[in-house]
């Protein structure tokens, strides 16, 4: 409770006096939690500081524990130390270049960091071609529209039309790339799923292509499985086609979940800007690149794959500054946060994490597959995710199971396959840093609790019908009697004599 004394008065010696006001306000007892506040309007008066915290803070203890959403894939944690740099920075928009210098300097570096960490054909003194956005899906959103500016801009130049761009995908690409075909009338073809191989297929995915494709998207790290789409396989097939064609389309590879990594656990699979085709990649950093949420990076290869008309030049903030970004202002916290996990954890550091990540998923692995009850989807390649489905779906669902687990706090997400896997339903559960092996045998121990509660439920499966014998149909009282007594008895059972 909020306890604010206040008074007015002659002096300071605390003693009562009469002729001041003297008054204790509580934000529990006050005026202001005994009428409702405003939601759809501002409210007319003001209210105390420690009373709109008070409203705020209540509210929200009904959201979701973040290090038990275990649905995503944004970091949740960070170091103290890095948290002071946050706040201390909250304050600075980063697009004022001219009175920030140091901050532009930083995003810089860690541009550089990231393009050498995907092999970019940078020298020690150059300059890598990139830029720092809210998260994959701006950068998803800038890369795209290089690679649309340049196609059309060659179109025009061959005198050819250059109004039905397209690219190609699997369907499991995240939500983002779909945004990005409609706002930008880019259409999207799409690769379809099967069952057992729930990403691209590279030979499907080539045989799309055609002369108004801008380029071939694949997934380093699918949002379903967690698993890499073999890009090198894309780079050799789609290069024998633009042989025979004349074209020469271009892959990007979205690395959000994968591009911090891939580089640490696997480094001998060719991914990256090793392949003469990949032109531009993306990476979230508030993903495995272990900041909090509001921070992503796209880097091209070189400077012109990157159209320079793309690129605005400003100087209304004191110097000439140049600008490629979907919004203007924005925070330079995770700026910074960014490049202390790059200096603080270095490539050991990432390495040891990514490890101690797959690790931990590999435990999840054996011990979901101990139980009997599931099928693991995921694959042992890619990044630190576990995906599972039932191996019986007769008498409950994965809907049921993640419905289940949130009285026990964890959000574990249950969703259905793309097109045309559509058929299979799975859990998925993200291993970040800070989900720790304890945590691990706690989330085992409440499926299996679950698991159990819904064995005993009483079956809601039809009878088969039997032509020689006629099946009664039960009442809604023997229903209703039958449903009662399955559930006094599963209280009995669980009582343990303490309230």
């Amino acid at each position: 409770m909020v306890l604010t004394t206040a008074s007015k008065g002659r002096g300071d010696s605390g003693e009562d006096d009469e002729n001041a006001d003297h008054y204790l306000n509580s934000t529990f007892a006050s005026r202001y939690v005994r009428e409702a506040v405003p939601k759809w309007r501002m409210p007319k008066k003001t209210i105390p500081k420690d009373a709109a915290f008070q409203f705020i803070n209540d509210e929200l203890m009904l959201d979701g524990t973040p290090r038990l959403n275990l649905a995503s894939f944004v970091t949740t944690w960070m170091e103290p130390e890095c948290d002071k740099l946050i706040m201390a920075s909250i304050n600075k928009n980063y697009v004022d270049m001219d009175e920030y210098p140091v901050t532009t300097e930083i995003q810089n570096r860690c541009v550089n960091m990231i393009a050498h960490l995907f092999n970019a054909p940078t020298g020690d003194e150059e300059a890598a071609v990139g830029v720092g956005t809210v998260g994959s899906s701006e950068a998803i959103m800038l890369a795209g529209l290089a690679f649309k500016r340049k196609w059309q801009q060659k179109r025009k130049a061959e005198g050819k039309p250059f109004d039905k761009p397209n690219i190609v995908t699997g369907a499991n690409v995240q939500v983002c790339w779909e945004k990005f075909a409609r706002y930008f009338e880019v259409e999207l073809k799409e690769v379809k799923l099967k069952e057992g191989y729930y990403v691209m297929d590279p030979e499907k995915a080539v045989e799309m292509v055609d002369e108004n494709t801008i380029c071939v998207a694949a997934i380093l790290g699918s949002t379903l499985t967690g698993e890499f789409e073999d890009v090198k396989k894309v780079n050799e097939l789609l290069t024998l086609k633009n042989k025979e064609t004349g074209w020469d389309t271009p892959i990007h590879v979205d690395a959000a979940s994968g591009g911090f990594v891939a580089p640490f656990l696997y480094p001998e699979i060719e991914w990256d800007f090793r392949l003469p085709l990949v032109k531009s990649i993306n990476v979230s950093g508030h993903k495995y690149g272990l900041v909090y949420a509001g921070i992503g990076w796209v880097v091209w290869r070189d400077k012109e794959d990157l159209p320079e008309d793309l690129i605005f030049h400003i100087n209304y903030l004191g110097s000439d500054q140049p600008t490629f970004t979907l919004n203007f202002s924005k925070g330079s916290s995770q700026i910074i946060a960014q490049y202390y996990q790059f200096i603080r954890l270095g490539f050991e550091g990432y390495k040891n994490i990514m490890e101690n990540c797959m690790a931990t998923a590999k435990i999840l692995q054996n011990r979901l597959e101990k139980t009997g009850h599931f099928d693991i989807v995921s694959k042992d390649i890619g990044v630190p995710v576990v995906a599972f489905s039932l191996k019986d779906s007769s008498k409950y669902t994965v809907f049921n199971i993640a419905d289940s687990l949130r009285r026990f706090g964890w959000i574990v997400p249950a969703y259905t396959m793309p097109a045309d896997a559509e058929h299979i339903a799975v859990l998925r559960v993200v291993i970040r840093e800070d989900f720790s092996r304890s945590l691990v045998e706690r989330l085992i121990s409440d499926i299996l609790k679950v698991l159990k509660d819904l064995d005993d439920l009483p079956t809601t499966s039809a009878t088969p019908i039997n032509t020689d014998t006629a099946i009664k149909k039960k009442t809604d009282r023997q229903i209703e009697e039958e449903v009662t007594g399955h559930w006094k008895r599963f209280v009995k059972e669980r009582k343990t004599g303490a309230c």
